[in-house]
Protein backbone atom coordinates (compact mmCIF):
# COMPACT_ATOMS: atom_id res chain seq x y z
CA UNK A 1 0.00 0.00 0.00
CA UNK A 2 1.49 3.27 -1.12
CA UNK A 3 2.60 5.84 1.38
CA UNK A 4 2.76 3.71 4.52
CA UNK A 5 5.72 4.43 6.79
CA UNK A 6 6.39 0.79 7.74
CA UNK A 7 6.79 -2.50 5.84
CA UNK A 8 5.13 -5.06 8.13
CA UNK A 9 1.58 -4.53 6.80
CA UNK A 10 -0.86 -6.92 8.46
CA UNK A 11 1.49 -7.95 11.29
CA UNK A 12 -1.12 -7.01 13.92
CA UNK A 13 -3.02 -10.14 12.81
CA UNK A 14 -0.21 -12.40 13.98
CA UNK A 15 3.39 -12.14 15.07
CA UNK A 16 4.33 -8.51 15.47
CA UNK A 17 7.80 -7.28 14.47
CA UNK A 18 10.73 -7.44 16.82
CA UNK A 19 12.18 -4.11 17.85
CA UNK A 20 8.76 -2.47 18.07
CA UNK A 21 6.63 -1.63 21.08
CA UNK A 22 3.70 -4.10 21.20
CA UNK A 23 0.22 -3.64 22.63
CA UNK A 24 -2.39 -6.35 23.10
CA UNK A 25 -5.54 -5.58 25.07
CA UNK A 26 -9.12 -6.81 25.17
CA UNK A 27 -12.38 -6.31 26.98
CA UNK A 28 -15.77 -8.05 27.02
CA UNK A 29 -18.21 -5.26 26.10
CA UNK A 30 -21.46 -7.19 26.37
CA UNK A 31 -23.44 -10.17 25.12
CA UNK A 32 -25.51 -11.00 22.08
CA UNK A 33 -25.86 -10.22 18.40
CA UNK A 34 -27.59 -6.86 19.00
CA UNK A 35 -24.65 -5.62 21.10
CA UNK A 36 -22.25 -6.91 18.46
CA UNK A 37 -24.14 -5.22 15.59
CA UNK A 38 -24.30 -1.83 17.35
CA UNK A 39 -20.65 -1.99 18.36
CA UNK A 40 -19.60 -3.02 14.83
CA UNK A 41 -21.50 -0.09 13.30
CA UNK A 42 -19.83 2.30 15.74
CA UNK A 43 -16.35 0.80 15.30
CA UNK A 44 -16.42 1.01 11.50
CA UNK A 45 -17.63 4.63 11.71
CA UNK A 46 -14.59 5.70 13.79
CA UNK A 47 -16.54 6.06 17.02
CA UNK A 48 -13.95 4.29 19.20
CA UNK A 49 -11.47 7.01 18.28
CA UNK A 50 -14.01 9.85 18.61
CA UNK A 51 -15.31 8.64 21.96
CA UNK A 52 -11.71 8.29 23.16
CA UNK A 53 -11.20 12.00 22.52
CA UNK A 54 -9.72 12.23 19.02
CA UNK A 55 -11.13 14.46 16.32
CA UNK A 56 -11.63 12.10 13.37
CA UNK A 57 -12.15 12.61 9.64
CA UNK A 58 -12.78 9.53 7.47
CA UNK A 59 -12.62 9.51 3.68
CA UNK A 60 -15.61 7.13 3.76
CA UNK A 61 -17.94 5.43 6.22
CA UNK A 62 -18.05 2.58 7.04
CA UNK A 63 -14.31 2.09 6.87
CA UNK A 64 -12.93 -0.34 4.36
CA UNK A 65 -9.49 -1.14 3.00
CA UNK A 66 -8.11 2.07 1.52
CA UNK A 67 -10.07 4.46 3.75
CA UNK A 68 -7.98 7.43 4.86
CA UNK A 69 -8.30 8.30 8.54
CA UNK A 70 -7.05 11.64 9.83
CA UNK A 71 -7.15 12.18 13.58
CA UNK A 72 -6.11 15.06 15.79
CA UNK A 73 -5.22 14.75 19.45
CA UNK A 74 -4.34 17.53 21.82
CA UNK A 75 -5.00 21.25 21.98
CA UNK A 76 -3.39 24.19 20.21
CA UNK A 77 0.37 23.92 19.80
CA UNK A 78 0.24 20.51 21.50
CA UNK A 79 -2.17 19.18 18.87
CA UNK A 80 -0.91 16.35 16.65
CA UNK A 81 -2.16 15.41 13.20
CA UNK A 82 -2.34 11.62 12.97
CA UNK A 83 -2.82 10.36 9.37
CA UNK A 84 -3.52 6.67 8.77
CA UNK A 85 -4.64 4.33 6.01
CA UNK A 86 -6.95 1.36 6.59
CA UNK A 87 -5.03 -1.75 5.50
CA UNK A 88 -7.65 -4.34 6.53
CA UNK A 89 -11.36 -4.22 7.23
CA UNK A 90 -13.95 -6.95 7.72
CA UNK A 91 -17.61 -7.21 8.64
CA UNK A 92 -19.38 -10.56 9.08
CA UNK A 93 -21.97 -11.95 11.48
CA UNK A 94 -19.29 -12.73 14.08
CA UNK A 95 -16.25 -10.53 13.30
CA UNK A 96 -15.93 -6.83 12.57
CA UNK A 97 -12.91 -4.62 12.58
CA UNK A 98 -10.19 -2.75 10.85
CA UNK A 99 -6.47 -2.09 11.02
CA UNK A 100 -4.81 1.11 10.05
CA UNK A 101 -1.21 1.91 9.32
CA UNK A 102 0.73 5.10 9.70
CA UNK A 103 1.24 7.60 6.90
CA UNK A 104 3.89 10.35 6.64
CA UNK A 105 3.32 12.98 9.33
CA UNK A 106 2.17 10.46 11.95
CA UNK A 107 4.22 10.69 15.18
CA UNK A 108 4.81 6.92 15.12
CA UNK A 109 5.43 4.19 12.54
CA UNK A 110 3.34 1.06 12.76
CA UNK A 111 -0.13 -0.44 12.76
CA UNK A 112 -3.11 -0.74 15.06
CA UNK A 113 -5.92 -3.32 14.76
CA UNK A 114 -9.39 -3.08 16.35
CA UNK A 115 -11.46 -6.29 16.26
CA UNK A 116 -14.88 -7.19 17.62
CA UNK A 117 -15.75 -10.87 17.93
CA UNK A 118 -19.10 -12.42 18.76
CA UNK A 119 -18.06 -15.64 20.48
CA UNK A 120 -20.22 -18.80 20.43
CA UNK A 121 -20.87 -18.15 24.15
CA UNK A 122 -22.55 -14.86 23.17
CA UNK A 123 -19.79 -12.67 24.60
CA UNK A 124 -18.78 -9.68 22.47
CA UNK A 125 -15.05 -9.12 22.82
CA UNK A 126 -13.19 -6.02 21.70
CA UNK A 127 -9.49 -6.67 20.95
CA UNK A 128 -6.76 -4.16 20.19
CA UNK A 129 -3.32 -5.07 18.85
CA UNK A 130 -0.62 -2.60 17.85
CA UNK A 131 3.04 -2.26 17.13
CA UNK A 132 4.93 0.97 16.80
CA UNK A 133 8.29 2.67 16.65
CA UNK A 134 9.01 6.40 16.95
CA UNK A 135 8.40 8.15 13.66
CA UNK A 136 9.49 11.70 14.42
CA UNK A 137 12.30 13.31 16.42
CA UNK A 138 10.00 14.29 19.27
CA UNK A 139 8.59 10.76 19.62
CA UNK A 140 12.14 9.39 19.80
CA UNK A 141 13.10 11.89 22.49
CA UNK A 142 9.81 11.50 24.34
CA UNK A 143 9.37 7.73 23.88
CA UNK A 144 8.44 7.05 27.55
CA UNK A 145 5.74 9.73 27.39
CA UNK A 146 4.54 8.33 24.07
CA UNK A 147 4.10 4.88 25.63
CA UNK A 148 2.04 6.40 28.46
CA UNK A 149 -0.17 8.22 25.94
CA UNK A 150 -0.59 5.02 23.92
CA UNK A 151 -1.60 3.03 27.03
CA UNK A 152 -4.02 5.80 28.06
CA UNK A 153 -5.62 5.87 24.57
CA UNK A 154 -5.87 2.06 24.47
CA UNK A 155 -7.83 2.10 27.73
CA UNK A 156 -10.07 4.85 26.34
CA UNK A 157 -10.67 2.90 23.10
CA UNK A 158 -11.63 -0.21 25.07
CA UNK A 159 -14.20 1.76 27.08
CA UNK A 160 -15.55 3.57 24.00
CA UNK A 161 -17.74 0.78 22.62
Amino acid sequence: MDGLTYTEVGATAGEMPAGSHHVRAHRVIGRGSDVFARAADALLAGEAQRRAGARVVLSETPMREGTRVTMRLGVGILSFRIPCLVVWAERSDTVAGFAYGTLPGHPERGEERFTLTLRPSGEVVFDIAAFSRPGRWFTRVGAPVGRLVQAWMTRRYLRAL
